[in-house]
């Protein structure tokens, strides 16, 4: 991709690479080529596949959307971190979209980022902030702070908001570890935020995104440890996506037949961000289906 400008003498960079500014690439983006931003692609109005109107209530269906939805996240903290886990389904509509999809991704070494909403949308809004952290980080030599993290992530979806207001909405909740905290153990942080880009900072040690989510944070009521450690917290997140699953239909639990199993991302001092590999959270998964099984519930 060229983006327009004519190139400064004696280099091979358009000159709107060498400009001084911000150190934002989404800025840069939305200056340059800013139809390559999320949902900037969609420039009319989204209708469904049936597009013959039909009155529910007075409401017509002929504006809505049919468009993949990433459904339940959950977060908690424990001792020495925070994690990160989502469930594998899509839905459009009644249907079952896809039975595989990452709700969860790493962004930097000590931070990762769950999506929830319209699915497209949302890998795009996760893959930005990736290569807006990057950015960030190779044009000033330094990471961004945990707060800094979040206000820019608050940023991307502020952006979004006209796409929300057409029904295309998408929430990440963000997760990271401070390392300038003064005690490691209590270090883990959850953000969550609202289509406006309003950002809130969960200070009791868990939290829930989608469609499933209160019943998911219902569980984690129940069932979160702060000083747990990490293999608690991880059977902890899965129980409460299990529970989501259970009465929630466009979360999919562990599906056992086709070996497809809730994705997590723990976020450690020691470690960093690590997806956790998927023999483990099968192993863990198996062990949940299993207890609840032998238990009837």
């Amino acid at each position: 991709m060229e983006i327009p400008g004519a190139r400064s003498q004696g280099s091979a960079l358009p000159s709107p690479f060498l400009a001084a500014g911000s150190s934002s690439f989404s800025e840069f983006l939305r200056a340059q080529a800013p139809e390559l931003l999320p949902g900037a692609r969609l420039s009319s109005p989204v209708t469904p596949l049936d597009a013959t109107p039909v009155e529910f209530g007075g409401r017509s269906n002929a504006q809505r959307p049919i468009t993949a939805h990433g459904t339940t996240i959950v977060a908690l903290t424990f001792s020495g971190g925070v994690l990160i886990a989502g469930d594998r389904r899509a839905t459009a509509g009644n249907l079952i979209a896809q039975r595989d999809i990452e709700k969860v991704f790493v962004t930097d070494e000590y931070s990762a980022i769950g999506i929830a909403g319209s699915a497209g949308l949302g890998v795009e809004l996760a893959r930005l902030y990736t290569v807006e952290l990057q950015h960030y980080s190779k044009i000033e030599g330094v990471s961004l702070s945990l707060d800094g993290k979040a206000n820019q992530l608050a940023t991307l979806v502020r952006g979004n908001l006209d796409m929300a207001m057409a029904g295309l909405a998408v929430l990440p909740l963000f997760v990271g570890f401070d390392t300038e905290a003064d005690d490691p153990a209590t270090a883990g942080r959850i953000v969550s935020f609202d289509p406006t880009g309003g950002r809130f900072e969960e200070r009791f040690g868990y939290d829930a995104l989608g469609s499933g989510s209160l019943f998911a944070k219902s569980a984690l009521k129940k069932l979160h440890d702060p000083s747990a450690d990490v293999e608690t917290a991880t059977r902890t997140a899965i129980e409460a996506l299990y529970d989501a699953a259970d009465d929630d239909s466009a979360t999919g639990g562990p599906d056992v037949a086709r070996k497809i199993y809730p994705n997590v991302i723990t976020v450690t001092g020691v470690d960093g961000s690590v997806k956790l590999p998927d023999e483990r959270a099968a192993e863990i998964a198996e062990a949940v289906v299993a207890a609840r099984s032998e238990s009837g519930r």
